[in-house]
């Protein structure tokens, strides 16, 4: 089932989400619906505030890009109650854009590499260094889970660049392909 995505100004956004237990209510169905409500509309990774659960859920899939990156192939999967324990002192700066920030696309630094705790989707721990593109997504998709968004990252000239594009978006002027829920004012 395709869900909403949920915009910039949407308080879902700001919550630091908790972690869940295997028992989540319809979690393989919750999984499925993220990952479908993704593809369609074309991002390669959902965090659960995106459709309005303040719960530590990810899913990311880079196979769009594996003729690029052939590395990505079948890279299809989930997060569950995912950390960010410790991060490297590199940094990289990159384009990111956002479903929930529909339009506006920024350069973003990120360190570089991170070290992630995470459970699958049959909770079974992980625990790893993550670097290069993929740990970018990971931190795009994590930030999500403390109540960020990729705009929280900009140097203060560039969010007063972005005001009205950020400034609509509260107001609902958005066009996009998918279905949103937009920020109530």
């Amino acid at each position: 089932m395709i869900l909403p995505i949920y915009l910039y100004g949407q308080p879902v956004l700001r919550k630091v989400s908790e972690d869940i237990t295997p028992d989540y209510p319809e979690l393989k169905s919750l999984i499925e619906n993220m990952f479908d409500t993704m593809h369609q509309a074309e991002g390669i990774g959902l965090a659960a505030p995106q459709i309005g659960l303040a719960i530590r859920l990810v899913v990311i899939d880079l196979d769009p890009l594996s003729e690029d990156h052939p590395e990505f192939k079948d890279y299809r999967r989930v997060y569950i109650n995912a950390h960010i324990i410790e991060t490297s002192d590199e940094t990289d700066a990159m384009e990111e854009g956002c479903l929930s920030l529909p339009g506006i696309h920024e350069k973003v630094v990120r360190p570089s590499r991170i070290h992630v705790q995470y459970l699958d989707e049959n909770f079974v721990e992980h625990d790893e260094w993550v670097e290069g593109y993929l740990a970018r997504v990971m931190q795009h998709e994590f930030d999500h889970l403390e109540g960020k968004v990729f705009a929280d990252r900009l140097s203060m000239l560039r969010r007063q660049m972005n005001k009205n594009r950020l400034g609509n978006l509260l107001k609902g002027k958005v066009a996009c392909n998918y279905k949103t829920k937009r920020a109530i004012r």
